[in-house]
């Protein structure tokens, strides 16, 4: 094949070999007795075998495309044989081509793919009154989204504002695909319309920041009790007289890296604890992850997973009815149906355009 796809053919013998190196060690009754190892090489196998699978039929394939052209070549034989060896030769190319093409997709993307649970933050940044109500209208964009893909949200924390904005939103977001569809809306979000408290029909730009993450698993991010500070407390805001009696809020602060997680959803102590915990262990791992990629070289870098609430990546025009990305250089006048949740057209020009630079770094 082309040398082009020397680097494809290398990764993906690296991964059949791992995968064949896990075969092994799930044959050893030693780790089958072994929960804590048990468990990770059962995930790490069916994520490899999908692709594993196809790569050595693609070897199959290989092979005989190879026996084909060699009966081809072959003076010796006759020319009945050689003509119907060239148009085996043929057929293969194009089943090798097409299974190597496909196999190049999923292996760019399949680590997305795999993600189906993901934690996602919305917070109003400047813009006051407007900005609050701007994030409402981004949870309930992602919310009508999320509906139209049948995937299952739970409202972890949310912060309503006396002007019907939210001063904070935290859910849990699970599905197929979830991560691979809605890993690219983390970031600046910005918004340029004439707000509801503006009387003078002028024209205001306010922001928000959304933060998505894959939600981590217990056995991706291990925490040590001693590394937690915990405070409880009462919790304040609607609820009722029970809300700010009961010390049910809870706050964790995680020493080695900073983090602080607030829980004050739930009447439940226990509950506010377990939720915290949950978001604790997914920032985490966003951390973790982020520092492993800083390590890798910029060229590996793919513009998938930061979630870097700093970077301005989306500008909401309403009165142009214009939505612009600006990592893809992509503006739609259609604004006002994205809005209301029809966001696959943005959301697949965000793939494609991810897919291409991740195919190039390979």
């Amino acid at each position: 094949m082309a040398d082009t796809n020397t680097p494809v053919l290398n990764k993906l013998q690296q991964l059949s070999a791992r995968c064949a190196e896990i075969e092994q060690q799930l044959n050893d009754p030693a780790i089958c007795s072994d929960v804590s190892k048990l468990i990770p090489l059962n995930k790490e196998q069916g994520k490899l075998m999908p692709l594993v699978s196809r790569y050595r039929q693609y070897l199959t394939f290989s092979n005989q495309l190879d026996e084909a052209k060699t009966i081809q070549e072959d003076a010796s034989q006759d020319a009945e044989m050689r003509e119907l060896a060239a148009a085996e030769a043929e057929s293969l190319a194009d089943k090798c081509q097409t299974l190597l093409e496909d196999i190049k997709n999923t292996l760019v993307m399949a680590d997305d793919a795999a993600v189906d649970s993901v934690i996602m933050e919305i917070r109003p940044g400047t813009g006051g009154d407007e900005a609050s109500l701007f994030a409402r209208d981004l949870y309930e964009m992602y919310t009508r989204y999320c509906e139209k893909q049948g995937w299952k949200i739970e409202v972890m924390d949310f912060a309503p504002t006396e002007m019907g904005g939210i001063r904070e939103v935290t859910m849990s977001i699970k599905g197929p695909g979830v991560w691979a569809q809605l890993g690219y809306e983390g970031g600046g979000h910005r918004v340029q319309r004439v707000p509801e408290t503006e009387s003078q029909g002028r024209v205001h730009t306010s922001a928000a920041t959304v933060a998505v993450l894959p939600e981590a698993e217990e056995v991706d991010v291990e925490i040590n009790p001693d590394d937690v500070i915990e405070n409880v407390s009462c919790a304040g805001g609607p609820g009722g007289q029970n809300v700010n009696k009961v010390a049910s809020a809870i706050r964790l602060e995680h020493v080695p890296t900073g983090i602080v997680v607030s829980m004050r959803d739930e009447r439940s102590q226990h509950k506010n604890r377990a939720k915290a915990y949950r978001i604790l262990r997914t920032r985490l791992y966003g951390y973790y992850k982020s520092k492993a990629d800083a390590e890798r070289s910029s060229a590996r870098k793919t513009m998938i997973g930061s979630g870097d609430r700093s970077q301005r990546i989306r500008t909401y025009n309403f009165p142009q009815n214009r939505l612009t990305d600006h990592r893809i250089n992509l503006s739609l006048y259609s604004l006002d149906r994205v809005i209301m949740g029809e966001m696959d057209e943005l959301i697949a020009a965000l793939q494609d355009h991810d897919k291409q630079q991740r195919l190039q770094n390979l």
